[in-house]
């Protein structure tokens, strides 16, 4: 990838270039699935977090979970959820702009003094198109998109996804850009378009 590619994974439709990967080990907690989509997201997490060179736990010492991945099949039944409107302080106002949006998915963060990532939190509403996707697939997805603070406009045109083998996997380029934005020599947050740079060169080198 060149560096401009890169750059527009990380710069937002209002121009303002922005970095950040998370600074604390990953502990997910995901509410609203059977056992069994249970523990596909929660493989998947743990798949990208290991591509990644990063860490996970089985605790955070500051908020017990840092990666919280919420279903439902309305937005109205988040606002019912324990604590989450304390967590998500702004929880109603975003709902209603969701729903009017008719939207099917959200992530939100929070960030610590340096600007790495905190806290991340994913909310699906399952209409008829995310019910369609394969679990794997789904989980894949939104792993990958919590694992970096992407533009809001980076996969409009360029997938995350393909299929290799019969199975649906990360984009090599994809892959490589999560790799070199971990690398521990670059900072953990940033909001320069030269850090693009910097990424470039590194998944230029990837194996």
């Amino acid at each position: 990838m060149t560096a401009d590619e890169v750059a527009a994974l990380f710069t937002r439709a209002d121009g303002a270039y922005r970095f950040a990967r998370w600074g604390q080990p990953i502990v997910p907690v995901v509410f609203g699935v059977e056992d069994a989509t249970l523990a596909v997201v929660k493989g998947a997490i743990e798949a990208v977090v290991m591509l990644a060179g990063h860490r996970m736990a089985e605790t955070d010492p500051e908020l017990g979970a840092n990666l919280m991945v919420f279903f439902c099949r309305d937005w109205a039944d988040l606002a019912a959820v324990p604590t989450l409107q304390r967590m998500v302080p702004d929880l109603g106002p975003l709902l209603a702009r969701l729903a009017a949006a008719g939207a099917n998915q959200y992530r939100g963060f929070r960030f610590d003094p340096q600007g790495a990532i905190r806290a991340g939190f994913v909310f699906l509403r399952m209409d008829a198109a995310l019910s369609a996707e394969p679990a794997e697939v789904l989980a894949l997805a939104q792993a990958a998109q919590v694992i970096l603070l992407w533009s809001d406009a980076a996969f409009r045109d360029r997938p995350m996804l393909a299929e290799a083998g019969g199975r649906v996997v990360l984009r090599p380029e994809i892959a490589a850009v999560i790799r070199a934005g971990y690398d521990p020599v670059l900072p953990v947050a940033a909001r320069d378009a030269s850090h693009a740079l910097r990424l470039a060169a590194r998944v230029g080198a990837a194996p």
